[in-house]
C-alpha cells in the first residue's frame, strides 16, 4: 500500500513529490517503514527513479555504479557551484586536482537528471536472443542461433556479370574488382562472425549443463580463459562476442556474460570449487527463508555455507548480500517485527 501511495505521488521524470510525514499519517502506518519502503523502491530501474530532489538523483545512480566516493560526494553536495562554473570552488571542496575534477564533472554530466523520462510514450523493446538453447529428450541441449539476429547481406553476382561484360576503363574495371572483394569480405566476415559465436555459446552450454538441468545453484565457476582454450580461440575474441549477446534458455533469458563468474574455494569436506553466482543464490534463498524469530547474521550464514562444503568470509557475504539489495540482520529483524506488529 505504501508502495502504491508512492509510486502516486511520482512525477514523469521519475522525481518523488510530496511529503513523507503526511504519507505515514494518511496510511497510518511507522514513519521508518515508509522510509524503509522508499529506500527498497529506490533500487528500481531505471536507477535515480523515486529521488526527492536532484542531488539524491545522481548520488543513486553513482551509488550503483559503485562511484560515489567521498570525492564524489563533495561534488555533488555543491552542484550549486557547478552550475556557476565555479570551478576553484569546487575543486577546493572535492580536494582533487584539477585532471581529477574534470574526470568527476564528465561523469556526472553522463548521469541522467531524469531517468524517469526513459519511459515515454515510446513502446519498450524486448531483448530478442541472439542465441536458442532446446532441451532434447535425451537430456542433452541443442545449441542454435536466432536466425532473426543475423546481419542478411547479399552479393549480387549476376549484376557484377552483366556490368563487367561491358567495355569499360581500365580504373572502373579495377574500382568493380574491389568493391566485390570487399562485399565478399562483409559476407564472409560476417559468417564467421556468426561461426564463433555458436562455437562459444555451444562451449558455455558444455560447460555450466548442470545449470541447465538443475538450475543456478549448480553454476560452475567460469572464465574467458576456459572457453577460449576450449575452442581454440584468443580470450578477447571470446569476451567481444559474448559482450551484449542474449542466450534464451528452459531457465529464462540470460546475458551470456551471465555464465562467466568467479571462484569461490570449497571447504576442507567440500568437493569442487563453487560459482560465485550460485553462492549468491544460496544467500538469498536462506534469507528469504528464515523465520522473523530467528533472522540470520552474516555470521550464521558464513557457518551454513561452510556446512555445504563452501569455505567464505563473512565480508565476502556481507558484500554479496549488499549487492542482492538485502538489508543487515538487524534492519531485517527490525522490519519483520514491525510486519508482524501491523498483521496483528
Amino acid at each position: 500500500m505504501i508502495g502504491q501511495h508512492l509510486i502516486d505521488m511520482t512525477d514523469e521524470a521519475g522525481y518523488l513529490r510530496g511529503d513523507l510525514d503526511g504519507l505515514a499519517e494518511l496510511l497510518g502506518a511507522p514513519q521508518e517503514l515508509v522510509e524503509e519502503t522508499l529506500g527498497v523502491m529506490q533500487t528500481f530501474d531505471p536507477c535515480g527513479v523515486f529521488a526527492r530532489d536532484l542531488r539524491e538523483c545522481l548520488t543513486l545512480q553513482l551509488k550503483e555504479q559503485d562511484r560515489c566516493d567521498p570525492a564524489m560526494a563533495a561534488l555533488i553536495d555543491n552542484l550549486h557551484l557547478l552550475a556557476t562554473h565555479d570551478l576553484v570552488a569546487l575543486k577546493r571542496a572535492a580536494r582533487v586536482s584539477d585532471e581529477d575534477l574534470c574526470d568527476m564533472i564528465a561523469e556526472v554530466r553522463r548521469l541522467n537528471p531524469k531517468p524517469g523520462l526513459k519511459y515515454g510514450s515510446a513502446p519498450a523493446q524486448p531483448i530478442v536472443p541472439d542465441v536458442l538453447v532446446r532441451s532434447l529428450p535425451d537430456r542433452s541441449f541443442y545449441v542454435e542461433l536466432n536466425s532473426d539476429t543475423l546481419p542478411r547481406v547479399l552479393v549480387n553476382q549476376s549484376y557484377y556479370a552483366t556490368v563487367s561484360k561491358t567495355k569499360m576503363r581500365k580504373e572502373d574495371k579495377s574500382y568493380l574488382v574491389d568493391c566485390l572483394q570487399t562485399a565478399n569480405w562483409l559476407v564472409k566476415s560476417l559468417d564467421q562472425r556468426a561461426r564463433t559465436i555458436l562455437k562459444v555459446a555451444q562451449e558455455i552450454v558444455r560447460q555450466q549443463d548442470a545449470f541447465f538441468t538443475y538450475g543456478v545453484r549448480h553454476l560452475r565457476p567460469l572464465n574467458l580463459k576456459t572457453v577460449a582454450d576450449a575452442i581454440s580461440m584468443h580470450e578477447s575474441t571470446v569476451s567481444r562476442v559474448t559482450a551484449n549477446k542474449y542466450m534464451a534458455t528452459n531457465r529464462g533469458l540470460f546475458e551470456l556474460k551471465y555464465f562467466f563468474t568467479s571462484s569461490i574455494a570449497a571447504t576442507a569436506h567440500g568437493d569442487d570449487a563453487h560459482s560465485s553466482e550460485a553462492v549468491r543464490h544460496r544467500i538469498r534463498e536462506m534469507i528469504t527463508a528464515e523465520p522473523a524469530a530467528d533472522v540470520l547474521s552474516d555470521d550464521k550464514i558464513v557457518e551454513r555455507l561452510k556446512g555445504d562444503g563452501i569455505d567464505i568470509a563473512r565480508r565476502t557475504v556481507a558484500k554479496y548480500r549488499e549487492a542482492l539489495g538485502i538489508p543487515s540482520s538487524v534492519q531485517r529483524r527490525r522490519l519483520k517485527r514491525i510486519a508482524m506488529g501491523a498483521s496483528a
